[in-house]
């Protein structure tokens, strides 16, 4: 069967009309749920922040992330993203940082709280893609073997590299890999808030 030319430019003209609607149609889509969508992660950043800062802390806006805040997140294996400063009572308190690391199946973000005395005040997961059963115990802040619950370990830390699973940091039996990506996130956090003075 011979198929003529003016059959496939009808073919591909009828494509290209589809291919113009549909582009059109998701233009559209997303111009209407873009803004929404834009509120909902700002409240769900709203969230996470307020997991991992004292009661009645208070949020400023989105501070700058430098390359040298970037490249001292970088040295503890995590990617600085988003830095906010905290204070309490009119005071400054410390900063909530959004960083994320390798998990054991992609990466982990995750916000962390660090006071002004470069202490961990709070980790919280935004998101992740940790294994089911398993790595999910350390991102839903299960307790480990010592019974304490894996995030909450790292409450009151200090010192940017010295969190190591294994020695200071009690990891979830059999995700061990989960929680060496939350312990990246927050020595790379608290390698950022040495640079904060």
């Amino acid at each position: 069967m011979k198929i003529s030319g003016k059959f496939i430019l009808k073919v591909a003209g009828t494509l290209t009309v589809i291919s113009l609607v549909v582009a059109a149609l998701l233009g559209f889509v997303n111009s209407i749920t873009k803004d929404k969508i834009a509120e909902i992660d700002a409240e769900n950043t709203r969230i996470a922040m307020s997991a991992v800062a004292p009661e009645g802390s208070e949020f400023g806006d989105k501070m700058e992330v430098t390359d040298e805040m970037v490249a001292a997140a970088s040295q503890h294996g995590g990617k600085l993203t988003e830095l906010y400063p905290v204070t309490n009572g009119g005071v400054e308190s410390g900063y909530v940082m959004k960083v994320s690391a390798s998990g054991s199946q992609g990466t982990i973000v995750m916000m962390v709280g660090v006071d002004a005395n470069k202490a961990i005040t709070g980790i919280s997961v935004v998101s992740h893609a940790e294994t089911s059963g398993i790595g999910t115990k350390v991102v839903d802040n299960e307790p480990n073997s010592a019974g304490v619950p894996v995030l909450d370990q790292f409450v009151g830390l200090s010192g940017a590299g010295t969190l190591n699973v294994g020695s200071t940091i009690t990891a979830i039996s059999g995700a061990t890999v989960s929680t060496k990506g939350i312990t990246m996130g927050a020595n790379a956090a608290l390698a950022v808030a040495d640079l904060l003075g």
